[in-house]
């Protein structure tokens, strides 16, 4: 990990969006340096000013094929994959595509979308941009005995039953980490084809899955999987390349892959160049950094435990299986209950402590009283953060109170 001297100096919105004062543990960005693959072939690329637009033929569903057989055992179809400028831009392309294949019209006129919270937040924005309604199926909070959070199978197919065109499923979750285990997701896939929904899965943290967990690909599911999803997939979190927007909309059946002849033409035009080469980059010769990563990444989460433990230990946490995010339970911290309104537990801790986190509120209502932390930073950050957060004490007035 880069150290914060150094992350100071960068203009991106994790480090431009408070003031120095502030440890930004918020935005899903990690604190480290380019691969150095990436970091050469965006070099060779800015020497000889190499930065117009993506290149009909490019590599990057090649690479992507390359590294899902190595990681995943996924055979991908090259035929079967479109370029998006990013997993946001590519859901809600794929959305209107499906849409329009049930009959909801351009806007999804009378559309229903699914969802399981607490989710990553845009994926309401997602449902709205296309003019559908929001069906909430939540995870189970109290799984078999050692889980954390679980898709909830018999509640999904009662809102199948009930009518719903699209499933929007994280694998992996966002916020709480979860890996969704290869038999959930093929009892999902056989509700989805036994009530004609269609799923489409952001597979976005997928390569930043941590040791203990195993990743499965909703594509490579089975047959029934094939036949209802949709995957998006980015080189975006596991190589920390955000700004640079490349995706990839992937599809497995041929019944499914007509879609790609149906996304608008300026799909691929406006994914950036210098993300296909990155992206491309990062699939073909960076996972011996991103195997390094992980190892950070895995040492951090059980970081988090111990400092919670000793600085905070009325705040429920469970490490996540992927990625580098922590969902933070402070519903039992002295005061925290007292607290009302959208964000304000956030705004609260980032007055009084100077470190920012993400809102639960924006997860969906299960995400109350939550805080998501991202530790994909160095454990001197990460025991700066505790620290401060140790001094907390709720400021919202009692109710009745003038303040």
């Amino acid at each position: 990990m880069a150290p914060l001297t150094e992350l100071r100096r960068r203009r991106s919105a994790k480090w431009r969006t408070y003031p120095d004062e502030v440890l930004p543990l918020f935005v899903a960005e990690m604190d480290v340096r380019l691969a150095p693959a990436i970091s050469e072939v965006l070099h060779r690329a800015i020497d000889v000013s190499d930065t117009g637009y993506v290149a009909p033929d490019t590599e990057l569903p090649a690479a992507f094929a390359r590294f899902a057989a190595r990681r995943w055992s996924w055979d991908v179809d090259v035929e079967q994959v479109s370029l998006a400028p990013d997993v946001s831009v590519a859901m809600v392309e794929t959305l209107r595509v499906l849409l329009e294949d049930k009959g909801r019209g351009a806007r999804g006129t009378d559309a229903t979308i699914a969802l399981s919270p607490p989710v990553y937040p845009p994926f309401y924005g997602w449902i709205c941009e296309v003019g559908a309604r929001t069906v909430e199926v939540p995870l189970r909070e109290n799984g078999d005995a050692g889980e954390g959070p679980r898709l909830d199978l018999p509640a999904l197919e009662a809102a199948f039953r009930a009518g719903v065109d699209v499933y929007l499923l994280c694998n992996p979750h966002n916020p709480v980490g979860t890996v969704h285990t290869h038999d959930e997701l093929a009892a999902v896939a056989q509700l989805a084809v036994r009530y004609g929904v269609s799923v489409v899965s952001d597979e976005i943290h997928a390569p930043l899955v941590l040791p203990g967990a195993v990743f499965v690909p909703f594509l490579n599911v089975n047959a029934e999987a094939r036949r209802c999803g949709v995957a998006l997939e980015s080189a975006s979190k596991g190589w920390n390349l955000a700004g640079l927007k490349a995706a990839m909309i992937v599809t497995g059946d041929p019944r499914v892959q007509e879609i790609h002849g149906r996304f608008p033409a300026e799909l691929a035009w406006r994914t950036g160049h210098l993300g296909v080469l990155a992206s491309t980059a990062a699939f073909t010769d960076g996972e011996e950094w991103l195997d390094d990563v992980i190892g950070v990444l895995d040492v951090n989460r059980h970081l988090v435990s111990d400092l919670l433990a000793e600085h905070l230990p009325e705040v429920r946490y469970r490490p996540p299986e992927a990625s580098y995010l922590a969902w933070l339970d402070f519903r039992h911290l002295p005061g925290v209950a007292r607290l009302s309104g959208s964000g304000q537990l956030a705004r609260d801790i980032l007055g009084s402590c100077g470190v920012a986190l993400s809102s639960g509120d924006d997860f969906g209502p299960q995400g109350a009283g939550h805080l998501r932390l991202n530790f994909g930073t160095s454990p001197e950050v990460l025991r700066e953060a505790m620290q401060r957060l140790a001094t907390y004490t709720p400021t919202a007035p009692m109710l009745g109170e003038v303040g």
